[in-house]
């Protein structure tokens, strides 16, 4: 027979986190589920050379770290993950002039999902990058 006191317990629980739950609004469940998604996305596609935690390679990858560079370089994002890059990036007053191989096989959603990721940890909070933005961003790549 069941502990009453574990069962209350248990009931209990339940409630707390489904008013946990309940209490997100639907941009902030989208958000978890891109960076959940781009999460792994970062990891299969861009964490052998940024690192598990955006930290870069040395001299030559630069980190994802510096939030004022995302920030002001966001509508670029998808273009550089899409097509890569080759020209000199200063990061954190440090340039890099390594290239950068785009990842032309990933679809616009992957690639919102992984730029979510990246802008929200390493210490960046910029909220989430909808796959629309995305296909707007890459049109106007230079």
């Amino acid at each position: 027979m069941i502990n009453r006191n574990i069962l209350v317990g248990s009931i209990f629980l339940s409630a707390i986190l489904s008013f946990i739950y309940g209490c997100q609004n639907q941009g902030q469940i989208e958000q978890a589920k891109y960076t959940s998604n781009g999460k792994d996305l970062y990891g299969v596609n861009c964490q052998n050379c940024h690192g598990a935690n955006g930290e870069g390679l040395g001299d030559l990858v630069p980190p994802l770290t510096d939030t004022l560079f995302l920030k002001q370089h966001k509508t670029e994002l998808a273009c550089i993950i899409k097509n890569g890059i080759s020209k000199p990036l200063v990061i954190n007053g440090k340039t890099y002039d390594s290239k950068m191989p785009g990842l032309g096989h990933l679809e616009d959603i992957d690639i919102a999902q992984i730029i979510t990721y990246i802008t929200n940890n390493f210490g960046n909070k910029q909220g989430a990058y909808p796959y629309q933005k995305v296909a707007i961003d890459l049109k106007n790549c230079n």
